[in-house]
């Protein structure tokens, strides 16, 4: 289960960062670059603070594979898209809480401590977003949007509550995760909720 999570996940993010791409109007390179970058980046910036090396989607080439299908989907479907912005919001979500439970997993599994579990299921989730939006010159969804990091960060604290609790199951975990995560993420926008502002 946790490897189609993280396939599904990456997915989802790559649709997202492809119809960035196709927002801004740029080349097929730029498409492709923005899919893989935010399909696959934050699972990178994880690796990396894990000390795995290389990076699981840089050593093993389905990632990139599903990133540039990602691209090529999202490019077909650019008129289902543009008639419905909610398709990118939910993809989104959903890449949200993919990764943001196969972060926590990821974390668990290197022995890491709870405050280190919440923190990469939220770098996980949020890393590839943060490095699309700085590619295309915006601020960085994660620090604007509403109960963006925050629901990552939810789903970490769940995660480490779950274990705490004495649910052992790996899969429960994580699917657990993943549907709280996008639950929240897709309530706090329907309900517009937000963090008070640095005003």
């Amino acid at each position: 289960m946790e490897i189609a999570i993280d396939i599904l996940g990456t997915l989802a993010f790559a649709i997202s960062g492809a119809s960035k791409a196709i927002q801004y109007k740029l080349d097929w390179l730029g498409l492709l670059v923005m899919a893989i970058v935010t399909g696959a980046g934050g699972g990178v910036l994880r690796d990396i603070m894990l000390g795995s090396n290389p990076p699981v989607a840089l050593s093993n080439p389905i990632y990139v594979t599903v990133c540039i299908g990602g691209a090529f989907l999202t490019l077909g479907a650019q008129r289902i898209i543009n008639a419905s912005s909610k398709i990118v919001l939910i993809a989104d979500a959903l890449g949200l809480g993919f990764f943001t439970a196969i972060g926590a997993s990821k974390a668990e599994f290197a022995n890491a401590g709870p405050l280190a579990i919440i923190l990469l299921a939220t770098l996980t989730a949020a890393g590839g977003g943060l490095l699309r939006d700085m590619l295309v010159s915006e601020i960085p969804q994660v620090l604007k949007s509403d109960f963006y990091a925050t629901a990552a960060i939810a789903g970490g604290i769940l995660f480490v509550l779950l274990d705490k609790f004495g649910v052992s199951s790996l899969d429960v975990k994580m699917a657990t995760v993943t549907l709280f995560t996008f639950a929240l993420r897709i309530i706090a926008m329907r309900k517009n909720f937000q963090l008070p502002k640095a005003e």
